[in-house]
């Protein structure tokens, strides 16, 4: 539900990037006249892909994003009440946009990220002979790659609370998108009570305000573990873009990695970049299945039709199509649903343990977070933080 911008890039934007740079390092040969990525191709190749549904008029626009302000403001209560926090989501910012305006939004977000890899392009592709026009093909294939991702998500995200990472300017609070012209579509066709479905997605995204803002250091504990996880590729690139390439050593380690079991993103991946992928898949279970577990818990106090709702929208993500599923599994978007699940079941059953004030323990700070073993196993979380 929640598509924010942290969780995607940990799933299938760490895969954009881990290819974006391998392509980079073997491509010596590559025309340098032009950039790795070409920004308004992909925000062109997003909203052709997107289908167009625009908000009718500017005053329907002001109305929503009221009414949306008024149920933020709501929401503020239940969850303090449930969490026994402090929500302190008065400055942050209620936007209603349509999927244009989402996609605008996250391009500008993506062009921070890949600025390192667009550094690296230049510098790895300084060093050899070039083949006129090759470098078109590359930037037309990553660009569209990436330009669809983000059309096919806009068509389905809901509501997304947003925390600029890796950034250059300093960010203290976060922005709620709430994307109308979807949740309005699934409204209709499950036919389920609008206002309380809206609600619903308010409370997720309203406790992924309390989970930053309550605790800044989050962001920044994710800044570094994502500028760590870059590094790392980039150093690869840089000691094979002058050795041998890439190739001497990403094939064998691809076929070992896969032998053992690894999904096709893991296989790319040496054990310290696969390490900090571990650490970035823990953080976005918890995050989503604290989310998920505060919705689901406040929404049964305070929304009359909570049962039917949620039983309509588990309904609608298990009737996915094999084509759907499979584009999912291949941009590393199923890793995303996963996260869900698992964060989830984690939250519940340490809840179900000992409390929703013991899950809470996990944002004390880094140390306290679960490792991608413990969200598998709560027990054992919960065994470490009880002797710490």
């Amino acid at each position: 539900m929640a598509n924010g911008r942290l969780v995607l890039r940990a799933g299938m934007l760490m895969g954009a990037v881990a290819g974006a740079l391998y392509l980079a390092a073997g491509r010596r040969w590559l025309d340098m006249d032009k950039a790795l990525f070409d920004w308004e191709r992909v925000q062109d190749m997003a909203n052709r892909t997107s289908g167009r549904m625009p908000i009718s008029n500017p005053w329907v626009a002001r109305k929503l994003r009221s009414s949306y302000e008024e149920m933020v403001q709501t929401a503020e209560g239940p969850i303090a009440a449930y969490t026994g926090t402090s929500l302190p989501s008065a400055g942050t910012s209620v936007q209603v946009v349509n999927r244009q305006e989402w996609i605008a939004a996250n391009v500008a977000n993506f062009r921070y990220l890949f600025e390192p890899v667009e550094e690296i392009y230049s510098e790895v592709g300084s060093r050899g002979s070039t083949v006129p026009g090759m470098a078109q093909l590359s930037q037309l294939a990553v660009s569209s790659q990436i330009g669809l991702l983000l059309g096919y998500l806009s068509q389905r995200v809901l509501g997304q609370y947003d925390m600029s990472l890796l950034g250059k300017e300093p960010i203290t609070t976060g922005k709620l998108y709430f994307v109308e012209q979807n949740i309005e579509s699934i409204e209709r066709s499950l036919e389920i009570p609008g206002e309380e479905f809206r609600l619903w997605i308010v409370l997720h995204e309203s406790t992924h305000a309390h989970e930053f803002e309550c605790f800044p250091w989050l962001r920044d504990y994710m800044n570094h573990t994502l500028r760590a996880y870059l590094d790392c590729i980039l150093q690869e690139v840089r000691r094979s873009s002058s050795g041998s390439g890439l190739g001497a050593t990403l094939l064998p380690r691809m076929v070992e990695n896969l032998r053992s079991g690894r999904s096709i993103l893991e296989s790319v991946m040496t054990p310290r970049q696969q390490e900090y992928m571990n650490h970035m898949q823990a953080l976005m279970c918890l995050l989503e299945g604290y989310s998920n577990h505060v919705m689901n818990a406040v929404g049964r106090q305070v929304m009359p039709h909570y049962q039917e709702i949620k039983k309509a929208m588990d309904s609608r993500q298990k009737e996915r199509s094999q084509a759907e599923k499979l584009f999912l599994k291949l941009t590393g978007l199923s890793m995303k649903m996963e996260q869900y699940r698992l964060g989830e079941q984690f939250v519940d059953r340490v809840v179900e343990a000992r409390g929703i004030q013991f899950v809470n323990r996990a944002y004390d700070g880094p140390d306290s977070l679960p490792t991608m073993d413990e969200v598998l196993h709560p027990e054992r979380w919960i065994a470490r933080l009880e002797v710490s």
